[in-house]
């Protein structure tokens, strides 16, 4: 009864009776081991045994408490002896020291082969050998120091005196870490502090000859790094000062390190990854990465831009000058000639300058002969305020501005300018003259009515828009606008050669319908630009110039064309020509008509000459670097061709000529009517004006 009110009372299944003796009335309850019983809740509770005795597990062990029981496990260094007891207690003393000298698989890589592997309880240290280092890593492999790397080249007394200081300081901590053959402790972070120092007293001003130890100061502060890194307290270390500041990142442990590195100061941001810094060779144990910002040795390297491969404009070489703070990428890898992977750095610049015409941004590096030079890094984008270079290798970097010569521009705008306002002005004349002047209509005034018309929107296009290249879409849309208007030029240019090949071919029946010169004149440049947008829409527009892009020929679906109408209508005029002299030589010949339709031949062959002699410029105008005088040569006729149209089909021609001298005399006439019938109406008008105010006056008296 007793025992069913226990089980009643809400024990649980943790309650668990393993005997049950009575006597006298009073029964003893017994609970499990690693239980024991709570008189307050009246249930069997969990015995924490790592906390009641913590030499359960004995020494060099940890105890874990489990329900109702626990476990023991072995610290880093040792391991469980063979026993039969599964869980072990203080009495076994089954844990002892591993010997990782002798018994690790990988033993004769713990140190490496020039390191002595030295067992302790629980670990282990190296041991190494003259002329290498763990840099007081106990468990690290032996690296090799070459110390001479800090040897000057040149005598003491040739150096500056401060890189002759950083030479003799980090030589001396060099044998001193590796000279004894013992643990030699080294303060990093002093070290550092000490170089920053040295290098604060070097870049301060007044300091003499510093620009031609550059690269010796630059090399010197990349090697005191790669030295000073291992030996950094911190993972992450940033130190700064006046001169010189520096961004270092360390990993050590038996594994190579893997993720991402990103450095950042004031002047540039550093973008790369753990593979990189650590390389691919033998992994020594540590890893480093570091973003050197020198603030102000830019004045001291804005020279020997020689090697420099920068866009020309205008067929000029540009001027260059350091545009940022000298950045220096240092990482611990060897091999950094050529990396599998590119780093990114992000400069900021020294003022805030948006790329144009005549300012663009390079990235370079300094090289160890003391020149800047562009190979293996690119510019990967750009603003006002920074810009994104990508390398392919290490060493310290910059942002160059080139500065590219403006007087060939200003003067080439000058003379498109002037030419295209005269040009406009003179087709306008042509336009009212073929479409107002009766004595002339006819198909072969038709045709140069509409080839005025194109060229007159063609060129005011061409002035207003071949340069806004921002935004793209309409810079896109007036490339598609140059593109059809200057087709549909050279498309009643071949009309005109077919009418001429008519008109002595054909002697009857020369005409053409206006319909059918529309369809072709307006229906063939319409038909090849939709082709040409529907294959490459992105074709249209250039960071220049507001035209045809050059890459994969896309140029050709205007010169193609071209090309094709001149060759055209070289072969009809070459007929023409050769019918005319046939009909010269005949025996009753018509004179006034064959003198005529030779004027014509001759103004269309001009017309043609003008119109290929410009756009065989153009062919090389748009290339990446044009020569001067075929920028000035294609602007010129560029911008004259539509003076030179009026004064071949119009000042030119005997019935134009004769129109514009009855229109002037009309005119005259007009204005000399309008004079004479003032002249014979004001005595009477003023007759008037005076009886009628006599007669106002007399009234006003009266």
């Amino acid at each position: 009864m007793e025992l069913f009110f226990l089980f009643s009372m809400g024990f649980g299944k943790e309650l668990l009776l393993l005997g049950l003796a009575c006597a006298l009335g009073n029964c003893v309850l017994r609970c499990e081991n690693g239980f024991s019983y709570n008189r307050t809740t009246k249930n069997c509770t969990d015995v924490n045994e790592c906390s009641e005795n913590p030499l359960f597990c004995g020494n060099h062990s940890r105890c874990f408490n489990t329900f109702g029981s626990y476990y023991c496990q072995c610290q880093p260094g040792f391991s469980l002896a063979r026993t039969k007891e599964v869980n072990f207690t203080a009495t076994t003393g089954s844990c002892h020291d591993i010997n990782e000298c002798t018994d690790s698989e990988n033993k004769e890589e713990l140190c490496g082969p020039n390191g002595e592997c030295n067992n302790i309880i629980g670990s282990y240290w190296c041991n190494c050998s003259n002329g290498y280092t763990n840099y007081s890593v106990e468990r690290t492999p032996c690296s090799k120091l070459d110390c001479d790397n800090f040897r000057a080249e040149k005598k003491p007394t040739q150096l500056l005196g401060g890189l002759a200081n950083i030479m003799s300081m980090m030589r001396n901590s060099c044998l001193a870490l590796s000279g004894t053959g013992s643990k030699v402790k080294l303060d990093g972070d002093a070290l550092l502090e000490k170089l920053f120092t040295e290098t604060d007293a070097m870049l301060s001003p007044g300091t003499p000859n510093i620009d031609a130890s550059v690269s010796g100061l630059l090399t010197a502060v990349e090697k005191s790094i790669l030295f000073i890194g291992p030996q950094l307290k911190d993972n992450h270390t940033k130190m700064e000062n006046n001169k010189i500041d520096a961004q270092i990142a360390v990993q050590r442990g038996t594994t190579r390190p893997t993720g991402d590195i990103r450095l950042s100061s004031e002047y540039a941001y550093l973008d790369t990854d753990w593979a990189t810094a650590a390389g691919t060779r033998k992994y020594p144990g540590f890893a480093v990465a570091a973003l050197l910002s020198y603030k102000n040795l830019e004045s001291s390297v804005n020279r020997s831009f020689e090697m420099v491969k920068g866009a020309k404009e205008n067929g000029a070489d540009p001027s260059y000058q350091v545009f940022s703070k000298v950045v220096s990428v240092v990482v611990s890898n060897p091999s950094t000639q050529k990396l599998s992977r590119s780093v990114n750095i992000t400069f900021r610049h020294l003022e805030d300058i948006e790329e144009s015409v005549n300012v663009s941004y390079i990235c370079a590096y300094w090289t160890e002969t003391g020149a800047w030079s562009t190979d293996g890094c690119s510019k990967q984008d750009s603003n006002a305020s920074r810009t994104i270079c990508t390398c392919n290798h290490l060493s310290s970097f910059a942002v160059l501005m080139a500065l590219h010569p403006i007087e060939h521009t200003y003067g080439l705008e000058l003379v498109t300018k002037i030419g295209l306002t005269i040009s406009l002005l003179c087709l306008t004349l042509c336009i009212l003259t073929f479409k107002f002047c009766r004595s002339i209509q006819g198909t072969r005034t038709t045709i140069h009515l509409h080839l005025c018309i194109c060229l007159f929107i063609a060129d005011l296009i061409f002035l207003a828009g071949i340069s806004q290249t921002k935004p793209v879409g309409g810079c896109r849309f007036v490339a598609a606008m140059l593109h059809f208007f200057f087709l549909a030029v050279f498309t009643w240019m071949l009309l005109e050669g077919v009418q001429l090949y008519r008109m002595v071919v054909l002697v009857f029946n020369a005409t053409m319908r206006p319909l059918y010169l529309y369809a072709v004149g307006y229906g063939t440049p319409l038909f090849i630009v939709i082709i040409s947008a529907c294959v490459r829409p992105n074709g249209y527009g250039t960071k220049k110039y507001c035209w045809l892009s050059t890459d994969d020929g896309f140029v050709w679906s205007f010169f193609g064309p071209v090309c094709l109408v001149i060759f055209v209508n070289v072969f009809f005029f070459i007929i023409t020509v050769w019918k005319l002299a046939q009909k010269f030589a005949s025996l009753n010949p018509d004179l006034s008509n064959l003198h005529k339709i030779k004027a014509f031949t001759v103004t269309a062959i001009a017309q043609m000459c003008i119109l290929g002699l410009m756009w065989i410029s153009g062919v090389f105008l748009f290339q990446e670097d044009p020569p001067i005088a075929v920028s000035y040569i294609f602007t010129i006729f560029n911008s004259l061709q539509g003076a030179l149209v009026f004064i071949m089909h119009c000042l030119l021609s005997k019935q134009v000529r004769e129109e514009y001298a009855n229109f002037l005399s009309c005119i005259c006439t007009s204005q000399k009517k309008r004079y004479s019938d003032l002249s014979t109406t004001n005595p009477s008008s003023s007759q008037s004006q005076g009886s009628k105010s006599g007669q106002q006056t007399g009234e006003s008296q009266i």
